[in-house]
Parts: structure tokens; sequence; C-alpha cells
């Protein structure tokens, strides 16, 4: 079916709950280049830390096997990286949202390569819709790929609706908003890598672990420094007023 809006028309169509084409074959991953891994790495750091700094129960992770449909078990997807809330068990191999206390991601991200641009554009949205996840980002630095709704863009967020419905609701070159975390998708290093921020700029950016130890530790040479001068100056007046009490001849 297809709904007006002021942009045009938007086309809304039901995908089916399992496919044989999404059969997903455990063991079996991608070669993706080094690239592709520097970009999926980052996000899930910045997750790693998101969760660790606001003491959220959630689990970030990557590449876990999503299934949702008990009666076609091998019928799933990937995600290059994930949020679960609340979080997982830490022996979880395979997240079965069928199983108790196993849910849907509330968050997907799909990382085009050149060897994924089919699936993450046309395949990738329709499990996503059928496996219940809240929102899904496909980030496309290279601009390889072109679905049923065209394309190519460098950013997409897809969004279930309260009634259910699982929408494009941006494509485009950025910056995006995230109704899933309440901040804004950037990108950044010249188109090649997708960042969270607090602001539409993204001039606060959301920092990995290793990040915020970095800035700690220059704000901790920093204090030092400033210990280190203020001591020379002490040393500096110091012996001048011991100058100034010295007898004179």
């Amino acid at each position: 079916m297809a709904a007006r809006t002021q942009r045009g028309v938007e086309l809304i169509f039901e995908v089916p709950r399992w496919s044989e084409r999404w059969v997903l074959e455990d063991g079996v991953t991608m070669p993706e280049s080094l690239d592709h891994q520097r970009c999926c790495k980052l996000l899930l750091d910045i997750l790693l830390a998101w969760v660790a700094r606001t003491g959220r129960d959630a689990t970030a992770g990557a590449n876990i096997a999503l299934r949702w449909d008990e009666e076609h078990p091998k019928v799933g997807v990937d995600p290059d990286v994930y949020l679960v809330e609340p979080a997982l068990a830490n022996d979880t191999r395979s997240l079965r949202t069928w199983e108790p206390g196993q849910h849907a991601p509330r968050l997907a991200i799909e990382v085009v390569s050149r060897d994924t641009a089919r699936k993450d554009y046309i395949d990738g949205p329709a499990k996503y819709a059928a496996s219940g996840t809240r929102e899904l980002w496909v980030f496309d630095p290279d601009r390889r790929g072109f679905g049923l709704l065209g394309g190519p863009w460098t950013l997409q967020v897809w969004r279930r609706s309260e009634e259910g419905a699982f929408r494009q609701v941006y494509a485009g070159d950025g910056p995006a908003y995230s109704e899933a975390l309440g901040a804004w998708l950037v990108i950044t290093d010249g188109g090649t890598r997708l960042r969270i921020a607090d602001d539409e700029a993204g001039e606060r950016l959301w920092p990995t672990a290793e990040e915020t130890a970095d800035e700690a530790g220059v704000r901790a040479e920093s204090e030092r420094a400033r210990a280190d001068a203020a001591e020379a100056e002490i040393a500096v007046l110091r012996a001048t007023l011991a100058a100034l009490q010295t007898p004179r001849d």
C-alpha cells in the first residue's frame, strides 16, 4: 500500500515473517575489509562505553545470530553491531527472541561493504522488520547500495512506530536523530565514520573508553604541569624573600 506525505508517496509494504533467502548459516562469516572492521569497532566501542558510563542494563555486541521464528530457527540475521536491553546472559551465543529473557535489539547497525550492499539495502530492513528490532541504522560510507526505496545514501535510519510498522524515517548524508538512543548520528572523518553525539552539530561526541582515558590523561598531565609551574613560582618567591631578608654589610 502507499501513503501520501508532504514530500510525495511513502511506500509501505508487508514483509513475510521468514524467507528461505534469510537462512543464516552457523559459523559462516563474510570476510570484511579493515576499514569496515574499524568502522564497526568504533561504533561498538562507543556503545560499550555508553552502557558502562550510564550503568544501563544493556548488552552491546557484534555479529550475534538474531533469530525470531521458532518454527524456522535457521532464519536470521547477524547485525554488524547491536544493542539489546535488558542485558543478555554472558553465555548467550544466539539471540532467540521466542526464548524467555531474550528480546529483539533496541538497535541494530549495518555498515555496507562491497559484498553486502544488496543484503543491507533490500533484505536487511525486511529482516529487521520481521525480527521486532526497534531501530536500524544502515551506514554506507562508499554509497554502494540501491534498494526498493532508491539510494544510494550515506545513512539510513529505520524505526518501528507505536503501531508496529517499520519505516525508513531518514535517508541522506546526516546528521539524523536516533530515538533509540536519544542522540544524533553524525558523519565524521571525511565521510568514513559514523559517530554518536549529544548535539546535531556533532560537537559533543560520545567517547570510547580509550578516548575517555586519553582525555583523563591529558587533564592529569595538564594538572601536573600547572602544579609544577606553581611549585617553581613558589620556589622563586621563597628565594626572592630569602634574599631580601639576608643582612647586607
